[in-house]
């Protein structure tokens, strides 16, 4: 058991080094750190806004597991860049309203400092749901297989070309 497990240790802590050098991994971890920054300023002023913080929280450190595990291609039955999306995007409207509140409410320091937070959340937010939306990634062309139709703009197709040097064109 104990050699299994120092044996598995090393690539474990290898895929979460490689997934936290991607851009998504540093966009979760940074999701993560700015909501742990935001609940305390939310606990120190007024706890009633804190529960956002927690749900946002716990759900990026679930997609930073998942991603991180390469979980998501174990389980294909849930629409994983969707339902990542949906979360970013949730969560940045979700962010700008709650700040908007919170600034309009003028309190103390640390509620105008969860406030600000919560306006660089929402753009953070934002930014990971325009990067994580489905159809922005890139899809997967069909190879060639040789049997296709070869067309050329302004001259001689490639089909006619070899045709020609096999006559002895030019």
């Amino acid at each position: 058991m104990a050699d299994s497990e120092r044996l598995s240790a090393p690539g474990c802590w290898a895929a979460c080094t490689n997934f936290s050098r991607t851009r998504k991994g540093i966009l979760l971890f940074a999701e993560i750190i700015l909501c742990l920054v935001i609940l305390i300023c939310f606990s120190a002023s007024t706890p009633g806004y804190s529960s956002l913080s927690v749900v946002e929280m716990i759900l990026a450190a679930i997609f930073f597991v998942v991603y991180m595990c390469d979980l998501h291609t174990k389980i294909p039955f849930i629409n994983w860049p969707w339902s990542d999306f949906f979360r970013t995007l949730i969560a940045a409207i979700l962010y700008l309203i709650t700040s908007i509140v919170v600034l309009v409410e003028r309190g103390n320091h640390s509620k105008i400092v969860a406030g600000v937070l919560g306006l660089i959340a929402t753009c953070l937010f934002g930014y990971d749901a325009y990067v994580t939306f489905p159809f922005r990634q890139p899809r997967h062309t069909a190879a060639p297989t040789g049997k296709g139709v070869c067309v050329s703009v302004g001259g001689k197709g490639v089909a006619e070309r070899a045709e020609d040097k096999r006559k002895g064109i030019s």
